[in-house]
């Protein structure tokens, strides 16, 4: 997670820059995790490490949107 979001490639919003996560935070907790999993747009399923558990994706994802401001 921390090569991508930690210096905003391909598009990845930046860890902890609220205006960066506003419109994804906006679109829910699970659809957030659901795209991470899964894959969206340039992001691998699981950010490119298939060993990650669902639930350790999904920690990972809920630390983020909540540094950026979520409140999930």
């Amino acid at each position: 997670c921390s090569m991508c979001h930690g210096a905003g490639l391909m598009n990845a919003p930046k860890f902890g820059d609220k205006d960066g996560w506003k419109a994804r935070n906006a679109q829910g907790l699970d659809t957030l995790v659901e795209h991470a999993l899964k894959g969206f747009n340039s992001m691998p399923a699981k950010g490119g490490n298939p060993a990650l558990s669902d639930n350790e994706v999904a920690s990972a994802v809920k630390y983020m949107a909540n540094e950026a401001g979520a409140g999930f």
